[in-house]
C-alpha cells in the first residue's frame, strides 16, 4: 500500500510510505532537538508519571529481530553483546543491517542524547537493557533472494536462547500473516518455555487488517501480549489486524524512531505497538520482577484506557496501555502461579507439517520476512538531525 501525506511538525516532508521498507528520500531539515516534541507516545502513556516509580534498571528486553545497533548514541551503553541465529545476509556497516531492529529498540529502551539527553529518540523503559537476538533478514538484503541451506528454526531457537540468557522481556516484532501463514509446533513450545520461565512474551498482531486480518504468528501463540495499533487519537490503524488474541493497543501510526544511519524517520506498523507494550512490561517488571507474565499480561489489559465498547474488541483489544495505571494497580498484587491459556489439541492450529530433509533460507525468511512487510513498522518521513538540505 501507498500514499502521500504532509506532516506540518517541524522537519517532516511529504513522502511516499512504501509496506515493508523504510525509505530514504531527501527531506527539508529537522533539528535534533525536535525530535522528542514529535514523540506522541511519551505523552499518550504518561511516561512522566510512569518514570517516578521506575525507568527500568536491572531489566533486560530481548529484541529478536534484524539485530541492534549497539552505537547508536541514544542506546549506547544499554545494548548486551548480541546473538545472531542467522549466520549469513548483511554485517555491521552495510545499509541492510540492523534497521528495523534499532527502531525497535529505540522504542523499548533508547535514552536520547546530548545535554541532559534531550536530544534524539527517549524509549517507554530508558534504563533497560536491551539483548539483541538476530532472526531475520531485513527486507532488501540480497541473501534472502539467495537459496542457501541454513536452519529454518531462527525464531524457536532464538527465543529459547533469550529466555536462557537473562531475558525479562521478548519483544517480537515480527511475524507470517499471508495466506499460507500457520502455527509452528516449535515457536509455539519456546513461547511456553520462555512463559514458564517467567519471560513476558509481546508480539504485533499484524498489519494484516485492510488484507482481510489474516491470522499472524508468533501473535496468536497462548500467552502472547498481541499489540494492535492506533493513532494519536486511539483510533485503530486501519492496517491493525483484527483478530481474537488481540490484547491490548499502543501508538502504531507516525511514530518517531531511531536508525543506524543516526537519522530518524516517522513511520507505521504494529511492530510499534509492540516495542511500545514490552517497554511497558520492562517497566513493570522493574518495579515488580516476581510478578508471573500471566499477571502483567492482567495487569497491561485490566487498567488499559479507551476500552472499546463491551470492554474488549478484536481490534483495539482491551484498550490503549497505560504503564502509570498499570504500575500503581501492580502494587497491591501478590506473585501468583499463573499459566497462559491454551487448548485442548496437542497443537495450536492443525499441527505440524511433514518433515523436511532440509530447510533453506527461503523456506523461512521468505514467510517471516513477508511479516516484516505483514507486521514491520514501515517508514514514511525522513527527519535530519543537521541543519543543511541533503541535494
Amino acid at each position: 500500500m501507498s500514499g502521500r501525506r504532509r506532516v506540518s511538525a517541524a522537519g517532516a516532508s511529504v513522502s511516499l510510505l512504501l509496506a515493508g521498507s523504510l525509505t530514504l528520500l531527501p527531506s527539508t531539515a529537522a533539528y535534533a532537538d525536535g525530535i522528542r516534541g514529535q514523540q506522541w507516545g511519551l505523552s499518550a502513556l504518561h511516561l512522566d508519571e510512569a518514570w517516578r516509580t521506575t525507568k527500568g534498571q536491572g531489566v533486560t528486553v530481548a529484541v529478536l529481530d534484524t539485530g541492534v545497533e549497539a552505537d547508536h548514541p541514544d542506546l549506547a551503553g544499554n545494548v548486551l553483546p548480541a546473538k545472531d541465529m542467522i549466520g549469513f545476509g548483511a554485517e555491521p556497516g552495510d545499509r541492510t543491517w540492523a534497521r528495523h531492529g534499532t527502531a525497535m529498540a529505540g522504542i523499548i529502551a533508547g535514552h536520547g542524547h546530548g545535554p541532559g539527553n534531550a536530544d534524539g529518540v527517549m524509549g517507554v523503559a530508558p534504563e533497560a537493557r536491551i539483548l539483541p537476538v538476530r532472526v531475520i533478514l531485513e527486507d532488501g538484503d540480497s541473501a534472502r533472494t539467495k537459496a542457501r541451506t541454513t536452519r529454518g528454526n531462527a525464531l524457536a531457537d532464538g527465543i529459547r536462547w533469550a529466555a536462557d540468557h537473562g531475558a525479562d522481556v521478548i519483544n517480537l516484532s515480527l511475524g507470517d500473516d499471508s495466506n499460507s501463514a500457520h502455527p509452528e509446533p516449535s515457536e509455539d513450545e519456546a513461547v511456553q518455555y520462555a512463559l514458564k520461565k517467567g519471560v513476558v512474551v509481546v508480539a504485533s498482531a499484524g498489519n494484516g487488517g485492510d488484507k482481510g486480518d489474516h491470522v499472524s504468528y508468533p501473535a496468536a501463540y497462548p500467552g502472547v501480549i498481541a499489540a494492535t495499533a492506533v493513532d494519536k487519537y486511539g483510533t485503530r490503524a486501519s492496517f491493525s489486524t483484527r483478530r481474537w488474541y488481540a490484547a491490548v493497543s499502543a501508538p502504531g501510526v507516525d511514530v518517531v524512531i531511531a536508525d543506524p544511519d543516526h537519522k530518524y524517520y516517522e513511520g507505521w506498523g504494529t511492530s510499534a505497538a509492540s516495542a511500545f507494550v514490552s517497554g511497558a512490561a520492562a517497566l513493570i517488571k522493574a518495579a515488580h520482577p516476581t510478578l508471573a507474565p500471566a499477571q502483567i499480561k492482567k495487569l497491561l489489559e485490566d487498567t488499559a484506557r479507551d476500552a472499546p465498547v463491551g470492554g474488549r474488541d478484536d481490534s483495539r483489544g482491551f484498550g490503549m496501555i497505560d504503564p502509570a495505571a498499570a504500575l500503581r494497580a501492580a502494587a497491591k498484587l501478590k506473585p501468583r502461579a499463573l499459566h497462559p491459556a491454551s487448548y485442548d489439541e496437542k497443537y495450536f492450529g492443525s499441527g505440524p507439517d511433514a518433515a523436511r530433509p532440509t530447510s533453506s533460507a527461503s523456506d523461512w525468511a521468505g514467510p517471516l520476512a513477508g511479516g516484516i512487510g505483514g507486521v514491520l513498522l514501515v517508514a514514511g518521513f525522513v527527519l535530519w538531525r543537521n541543519r543543511r538540505t541533503t541535494p
